[in-house]
């Protein structure tokens, strides 16, 4: 497998905004007219290029902050924003577009049952106005730095479940995005398989993306350059050994 993307990026410089800034968000969600707060006052600043795990239990509020991150859902208060974007202040257009420079990946793989490993990973990008951009070439390219150069035209189901998280991050990063955002990643996989995946995400990394990858796993997280806690929906510094 190359150890580095075909796209290579450039070193972030120290005076760009972060990758993402977000300040005093609250989130709750409504059952009824009964109010259920999630996040109680998140304050955080990601840098570019940066390789952040964000920790947390199931139910500690830290997928509800993957949402927010990703575009994928608005704050009940608080700013968020994305690549220097008040992502409140967006339209649906240019949300859409927000979320066109962030590659998701997530627990199960989610691909397209009845296409191969390399139709997955182009779908994103048919119809893709990026001058000289050409999908075909960028899908092939992008199989292969995942090692599965030689699986392109297998299904999902002729393929293991590492290798269908493979092309799961191969379709992430078909548009070129500034950011990866991974949430349990390698939860569905044995540990050898989660080490192969998290080594293409540090590759990543290296050639300049931000990682934001959400985790319950100490030893998943040990690979990111700066890890945080979610508890009862704050956000705490944490090590290791919190």
């Amino acid at each position: 497998m190359n150890n580095h993307s075909p796209h290579n990026h450039t070193e972030p410089r120290q005076d760009e905004t972060p990758a993402v800034e977000i300040r005093d968000v609250r989130k709750s969600y409504y059952i009824g007219k009964m109010e259920v707060p999630i996040l109680h006052g998140i304050d955080l600043a990601i840098r570019r290029g940066e390789f952040l795990a964000i920790m947390g239990p199931s139910g500690s509020g830290k997928s509800t902050l993957a949402n927010l991150i990703g575009c994928r859902d608005q704050p009940t208060e608080g700013e968020i924003r994305v690549l220097g974007n008040a992502v409140n202040k967006l339209s649906n257009d240019e949300l859409a577009h927000l979320r066109g420079e962030i590659g998701f990946v997530f627990q199960t793989s989610d691909l397209v049952s009845g296409m191969s490993a390399f139709q997955n990973v182009e779908l994103p990008a048919i119809g893709c106005q990026k001058h000289g951009y050409n999908p075909r070439k960028r899908a092939k390219e992008l199989l292969e730095l995942v090692g599965l150069a030689g699986r392109m035209h297998h299904k999902p189901t002729q393929l293991s479940g590492g290798q269908r998280q493979r092309v799961a991050i191969a379709r992430a990063l078909v548009n070129d995005p500034s950011i990866i955002l991974a949430d349990e990643p390698t939860a569905s996989l044995d540990a050898r398989t989660g080490a192969e995946i998290m080594s293409i995400f540090k590759n990543l990394n290296r050639d300049g993306r931000t990682i934001i990858m959400i985790t319950h796993d100490p030893a998943i997280a040990s690979h990111a350059d700066r890890i945080m806690h979610v508890k009862d929906g704050l956000l705490v510094n944490g090590n290791m050994n919190t």
